[in-house]
């Protein structure tokens, strides 16, 4: 599998907007779901509860308390996480 070919010079890059727009624009609220879904096969998916946010806009890291073992840790979602907010049932959903 090869690189995609480099941006030439009028070539623009499209903004992802919407669920796809992960990153540095993930928000969640203490009480919303954060789910880790596998990028292979054989990988576990991993879901938890968000206890504890450190910054006030709600951007990551995240306290959650992981349901399969109910330990807590801080935890620096990768663009295999994604949150579902539980109030409105409004998810983000990375891109791949």
């Amino acid at each position: 599998m090869s690189a995609p070919a480099p941006l030439k010079k009028n070539d623009q890059a499209v903004p992802a907007t919407g669920p796809e727009a992960i990153g540095a624009s993930m928000r969640a609220r203490v009480g919303d779901e954060i789910v880790v879904r596998g990028t292979t096969a054989g990988v576990i998916a991993r879901d938890g509860e968000i206890v504890g946010l450190h910054h006030p806009d709600g951007s990551p890291p995240y306290d959650v308390r992981w349901a399969d073992s109910g330990r807590v840790t801080l935890y620096f979602p990768g663009p295999d996480a994604y949150i579902r907010h539980l109030v409105t049932g409004d998810c983000h959903v990375p891109a791949r």
